[in-house]
C-alpha cells in the first residue's frame, strides 16, 4: 500500500499535515498553517523535493538521536522526522518520505 497526507486542523484552529507511510507510520509532520491554502502549498511542496536527497538535512539531537528536516530550495523547513536510535534507522526514513512524498492521496481529516 502506497502512503498519503493527512490534512489536519490543530485545536487553536490552524492547519498541518501529516505523511503516512503504507503501514500508517507518520514519517513526516509539518509545521503549523494559518490558512488550509498554506497547508495545501506545504503539500504540494513535499511532493516537489522529496525525491532529491539534497533537500535532507541531517540532524543529531542533543541526546545523541537522530533526525532529519525536508527542505525546499529556499531552504524553508517543510517537514520534520521524528525522533530516530541510529543513523540506519533515519535513513530508512528518508528513503520512506522519497518513496512516499509524491502520493496524489490526501486525507482530510479537518471535518468535524
Amino acid at each position: 500500500m502506497n502512503g498519503w497526507f493527512e490534512l489536519q486542523r490543530s485545536s487553536d484552529d490552524q492547519f498541518h499535515f501529516v505523511l503516512k507511510a503504507g503501514n500508517a507510520e507518520v514519517i513526516l509532520g509539518s509545521e503549523r498553517y494559518t490558512t488550509r491554502a498554506a497547508a495545501e502549498n506545504g503539500i504540494a511542496s513535499v511532493r516537489a523535493n522529496s525525491a532529491d536527497d539534497a533537500r535532507y538535512e541531517r540532524k543529531t539531537a542533543s541526546d545523541g538521536r537522530y533526525h532529519f528536516n525536508l527542505k525546499a530550495a529556499n531552504h524553508q523547513v517543510i517537514g520534520s522526522s521524528q525522533l530516530y536510535a541510529s543513523q540506519a534507522a533515519r535513513e530508512a526514513g528518508i528513503n520512506s518520505v522519497k518513496a512516499n512524498g509524491q502520493t496524489a492521496t490526501v486525507k482530510d481529516k479537518t471535518a468535524g
